[in-house]
C-alpha cells in the first residue's frame, strides 16, 4: 500500500503545483515536438504527473487508491520491491506511445493525466476479480461491466477528439495492464476464465 500512496502523493503535489504554475504544466505535459526535436524524453512519463483540472485528478487518484492498494502486493512479490512502480511507469509509457507516434509532427497536440497507467491497474485488477463490485457514483457495478463501459466511452471520446485528455491512452493502458499481468503470471488466465464462468458478485 505504501507504493500506491507514494505515487498518489507525488502526483497530487505536482498536479496542484502545476495548477498554479503554467510554466511547470507546459514543462511536464506531453508535447510531441518537444520530445522529437528537443529530446525531452521525460515528457513520455511526466505527463502523468499533471492533470487538466481537479476533477480529472480526483477521478484518477481515487481509482488508483482503491485498485493500486489491491494490486501492488502482487507486482512487488513477483518483481521485487519496486515491481509496482515499474508496472505503473510502464503503463504511462506504453499507453502514450501510439498517440506520440501519431502526433509526433503535430505542434498543436498536447496530452496529460495518469489515466493510461490507472487504466492498466484497473484492468489488471479485473483479471483477478472480474465480478467485484465497484462503486460508480455510489451505484455498485460489477468490475467487468464497468470495464466494458469504460472502454466504450474511451473509444467514443477518442473519436470525438478535443481537450488535453488522451482517451486513447485509456484503451492502450488497459491492454498493457492485461498483457503485462498475463506474461508475468500466465495462471491468471485460468483464474479469470473460472471466475468469468462462475459469477460471484462482490467476490
Amino acid at each position: 500500500m505504501l507504493t500506491t500512496l507514494a505515487i498518489l502523493a507525488i502526483t497530487c503535489i505536482v498536479s496542484f503545483a502545476a495548477f498554479k504554475d503554467r510554466k511547470l504544466m507546459q514543462r511536464l505535459l506531453l508535447w510531441p515536438p518537444a520530445v522529437e526535436k528537443k529530446h525531452e524524453y521525460w515528457r513520455l512519463v511526466s505527463y502523468g504527473l499533471v492533470h487538466a483540472d481537479g476533477q480529472h485528478l480526483l477521478f484518477n487518484m481515487i481509482t488508483l487508491f482503491f485498485f493500486g492498494r489491491a494490486m501492488e502486493g502482487l507486482y512487488n512479490f513477483a518483481l521485487g520491491p519496486l515491481g509496482f512502480v515499474g508496472f505503473y511507469l510502464g503503463g504511462l509509457l506504453v499507453s502514450i506511445l501510439p498517440t506520440y507516434i501519431k502526433n509526433r509532427h503535430n505542434p498543436n497536440y498536447y496530452s496529460l493525466g495518469a489515466s493510461g497507467a490507472v487504466s492498466a491497474v484497473l484492468f489488471a485488477f479485473i483479471l483477478w476479480r472480474p465480478w467485484s463490485m465497484i462503486l460508480v457514483f455510489v451505484i455498485p457495478v460489477p468490475a467487468i461491466l464497468y470495464a466494458i463501459a469504460f472502454l466504450a466511452y474511451s473509444i467514443y471520446m477518442d473519436h470525438r477528439g478535443g481537450g488535453y485528455v488522451n482517451h486513447s491512452a485509456h484503451s492502450w493502458g488497459a491492454a498493457y495492464g492485461i498483457v503485462f499481468t498475463v506474461l508475468m503470471d500466465p495462471r491468471i488466465t485460468v483464474v479469470f476464465m473460472q471466475q468469468l464462468m462462475h459469477p460471484g458478485f462482490g467476490g
